[in-house]
């Protein structure tokens, strides 16, 4: 079974966000008041395999090994068999 999987990696609360304040501020220069602006990043790809939750922990380990910083992010994952995906 193939699985689409979604990882959001965003800053944890009270890191700072350079990005993040560079649009407010150019938002707020365009004449738009927003607050609090965040910045996330997300990735996708595709893994194969027979369990969901195996599918999950390997995942997250991708997350804690190399594709986030656990001190100074958090992540989201999302599992989702492919046949659920295209709304089978």
């Amino acid at each position: 079974m193939i699985f689409d999987i979604e990882v959001k990696i965003s800053l944890k609360s009270g890191m700072l966000n350079p990005e993040a304040s560079t649009i407010e501020r150019s938002l707020d220069l365009l004449g738009y008041e927003v607050k609090n602006a965040k910045t996330i990043e997300i990735i996708t790809f595709q893994m194969e395999g027979e369990d969901r939750e195996v599918i999950r922990e390997n995942v997250v380990d991708m997350c804690e090994r190399l594709l986030c910083n656990p001190v100074i992010h958090n992540y989201k994952i999302n599992v989702i068999p492919q046949n659920m995906a295209c709304g089978k």
